[in-house]
């Protein structure tokens, strides 16, 4: 059965069928053809306790599972939508930003300290990002929406990438995340031409950064 399909930069088609099941998006569903089904769910697959450490930190996001016979079409807000497959890794990825995964995902809840510390948490408050952030592992497919599209950045040891944190989607790999200040003080200042801010990324696997500073 053929995978995620796009209709356009901002529209998905997505097929529907027993063992090919997904989570959406709450709101994401633009049509459907086929006998689908959509019903709420807080876990989206994850497991409880993931669930219960997001709604403390009140960053809990409500999913559609999506069974049934069919095709679905998805998109929300007139967001760029990215398509992305996984093979046996792990995408890091703010739960606002999926619009759809397969169900087969292995969903889960990374704590923002596990990556670079104390600084991981100061990352999170400025960039809006909260104290928490999604992963999917195994292999499947997912899309992540974006405003005005990604572009993906590879992350070599010889290459870390510095990021704009409200340009951050999404990274995969062997990736150490850190957030560090701009080096003239006329930037910390806000006087400067530069960003105050940058996420640098560092080890081996790839950032996918949005062309834009806006949040969802």
């Amino acid at each position: 059965m053929p995978g995620y399909q796009s209709i356009n930069s901002k529209m998905l088609q997505v097929p529907i069928a027993p063992g090919q099941e997904v989570y959406s998006k709450r709101g994401a569903m633009l049509a459907y053809t086929g006998q689908v089904n959509f019903a709420p769910t807080t876990t989206a697959g994850q497991g409880v306790t993931g669930t219960i450490g997001r709604a403390m930190a009140g960053e809990h996001t409500v999913m559609m599972h999506v069974t049934g016979h069919g095709t679905a079409m998805f998109g929300h807000a007139g967001l760029h939508v990215q398509v992305i497959d996984l093979h046996g890794d792990t995408l890091y990825v703010e739960a606002d930003r999926l619009l759809v995964h397969d169900a087969s995902l292995k969903v889960g809840t990374m704590f923002m300290g596990e990556q670079g510390g104390i600084g991981g948490i100061v990352r999170g408050a400025v960039s809006g990002q909260g104290l928490f952030t999604t992963t999917l592992t195994g292999s499947g497919s997912c899309a992540l929406l974006s405003h005005g599209g990604v572009m993906e950045l590879p992350i070599t040891p010889q290459r870390p990438v510095h990021v704009d944190p409200q340009a951050y989607v999404a990274h995969r790999g062997q990736v150490q995340n850190k957030l560090t200040t701009a080096v003239g003080l006329r930037d910390l200042v806000g006087r400067g031409s530069g960003e105050a801010f940058q996420l640098q990324l560092s080890g081996q696997g790839v950032v996918y950064v949005q062309a834009s500073e806006r949040k969802i």
